[in-house]
């Protein structure tokens, strides 16, 4: 199992029409083999205060969005970005200034986890 992480630093004040661009997606990859599902995650940055040992919101924190997708194999990811459909799902490309920085994208396999059983390396 592969799962690629596209980490997007969304800039302030965009986050609504970040989100609502993934609600509206058109849904391309869902069909492709090999693809298991997709997650949108949002940061929540969050502050450890030692003294009380309690977690608490960090107002001036940054994250990243986090969008991953789920594949069987590492070629089946590699189908999808040749593949037509992933130039579609890319041709509307979000304005610049919604973003504070370039997004980073990383690739990892699945070692274990619960109910999932990871695949031999491709």
């Amino acid at each position: 199992m592969i799962i690629v992480t596209n980490r997007i630093p969304v800039a302030a004040g965009h986050e609504i029409d970040f989100e609502d661009r993934f609600k509206r997606r058109v849904h391309l990859v869902d069909t492709h083999p090999g693809f298991v599902r997709n997650e949108v995650h949002r940061p929540r940055p969050m502050k450890f205060d030692p003294g009380s040992g309690t977690w608490r919101d960090d107002p001036e924190g940054e994250g990243y969005y986090e969008v991953k997708t789920w594949w069987r194999t590492m070629a089946d990811f590699e189908r999808w970005v040749a593949s037509d459909d992933f130039k579609a799902a890319h041709r509307d490309r979000a304005p610049k200034e919604m973003f504070r920085d370039k997004n980073v994208l990383e690739i990892h396999e699945l070692v274990t986890g619960t109910d999932l059983e990871p695949t031999p390396a491709s």
